[in-house]
């Protein structure tokens, strides 16, 4: 039987160019987002490539739709929780507990929501994978990013826990934490639709990961072998060193 493949936030970025990247290895593709117009674009795109593909409006972060969302499936053998973002760059002390709640609730909560939910089917099958994509953010802090770092902190805390408590289990828990990734939305969404300031954040920056990079990350660490378990993997541009070193060149330099 086909193994079945559940990504979230597959409308855009890392989230459709792992969908793709997935179906192409084989996999029937459950697209999850709550963009209707895109997922179902994107399912229709990779149908017609002769890949088995569907598409299913969810927000992650509703427990009631993620639970009606799993028992829907007939089985999972691997889940991708990749929806997640960032909102803002204020500091601790100017920035909104809202902004904070509704990045804790997509990140972690959402995170939460999907693979309990999974997590029989992904237990039942006998091979299970959950992999949580976090970001470098989860492990190094950094200044105007409390409430999206304090998030991917938590992502990464439940991917670690989850791995020790299904240890004996048979369903592995990876973990990939990009570093500067370029893509249509994740910095002008967090920079609350300012094109300019989004664009400034990869200014002189010799090339920053696409989301293709990370999506062909995340698909390695799935494909290996069962026994095989990415317990954690930091992807980076070559031009960051860290959130604080990252190499830029001038006009004149380009």
């Amino acid at each position: 039987m086909t193994a079945t493949a559940v990504v979230t936030g597959a409308s855009s970025g890392i989230g459709a160019a792992t969908a793709r990247g997935l179906a192409a290895r084989g996999y029937d593709v459950v697209l999850v987002a709550r963009r209707a117009d895109r997922i179902e674009a994107l399912a229709e795109e990779l149908a017609k490539e002769g890949h088995g593909a569907r598409a299913h409006v969810l927000d992650v972060t509703d427990r009631a739709a993620v639970d009606a969302f799993a028992e829907s499936l007939p089985a999972c053998d691997v889940l991708v929780n990749n929806a997640g973002g960032a909102i803002g760059t204020e500091s601790v002390a100017a920035g909104d507990p809202a902004d904070w709640r509704a990045m804790y609730e997509v990140n972690v909560i959402g995170v939460l929501n999907m693979t309990q939910a999974l997590l029989p089917k992904l237990t039942a099958g006998g091979d299970g994978t959950v992999l949580v994509v976090s970001s470098v953010a989860g492990h190094v802090v950094y200044e105007g990013g409390g409430g999206y770092v304090a998030a991917k902190h938590g992502a990464h805390t439940l991917a670690a826990t989850l791995r020790l408590e299904l240890c004996g289990e048979p369903v592995r828990v990876l973990e990939v934490a990009p570093g500067m990734v370029r893509t249509e939305e994740f910095s002008l969404n967090r920079l609350r639709g300012d094109a300019d300031a989004a664009e400034a954040v990869y200014a002189g920056v010799p090339d920053p990961l696409t989301a293709e990079d990370v999506a062909d990350t995340i698909v390695w660490a799935v494909t290996r072998p069962p026994h095989v378990n990415i317990d954690l993997l930091v992807v980076r541009p070559r031009a960051q060193a860290a959130q604080h070193k990252v190499h830029r060149v001038t006009p004149e330099e380009e």
